[in-house]
């Protein structure tokens, strides 16, 4: 199942969610540079995806600590990421958590058993009682796959974001810890 060691590594049913490695680049590079997952994700998350675009965030992602962001690999290759952005001051008891997967996968609920195993081990690992998520509100299957993981929809951020020139609602949803 999960495995605590100096790697981190979620050995799962239908994918491995990992540190990145920089040999991660060229497969994410090819999965990433897709306008599909682009209209689904923040702005920082380029598009066109680049060779570059991958190493850059590679070495970011390995620099963090706490290191935050995974790797999620099928067939022994990376083909998409998933990770958790800690809190501070009065909400360090929460993080936001994002993802995404290639195209190619979307369907096969391999992102609901990442998110499932990321989302205990960020409350475990660094004492939280939140983590949530805010999908566009057009994402419904970025929705179901959060409510496949437990997440429940406390809310709609009516015309709180822009994405693509078109401004758009955001959907709250939250995992809370059991106490």
């Amino acid at each position: 199942m999960m495995s605590r060691e100096a790697r981190m590594i979620f050995e799962l049913e239908k994918c491995t969610v990992r540190q990145w490695r920089p040999s991660d680049a060229q497969s994410i590079a090819k999965h990433a540079d897709n306008r599909k997952i682009w209209l689904n994700l923040r702005d920082a998350f380029p598009h066109p995806y680049k060779l570059e675009d991958a190493q850059a965030f590679i070495k970011m992602a390995k620099n963090m600590q706490p290191e935050t962001y995974f790797c999620i690999e099928l067939q022994r290759q990376a083909v998409g990421g998933i990770g958790f952005s800690l809190r501070s001051d009065v909400e360090r008891v929460s993080a936001e958590i994002g993802y995404w997967l290639g195209e190619e996968f979307w369907g096969r609920g391999i992102m609901t058993e990442a998110l499932r195993a990321v989302t205990d081990y960020a409350m475990t690992a660094h004492n939280l009682t939140r983590i949530y998520a805010l999908p566009y509100a057009y994402n419904t299957a970025s929705a179901r796959v959060l409510e496949k993981a437990g997440f429940t929809l406390e809310g709609r951020l009516r015309k709180s974001v822009i994405k693509d020139g078109v401004v758009t609602d955001q959907l709250l949803y939250a995992f809370i810890a059991e106490n």
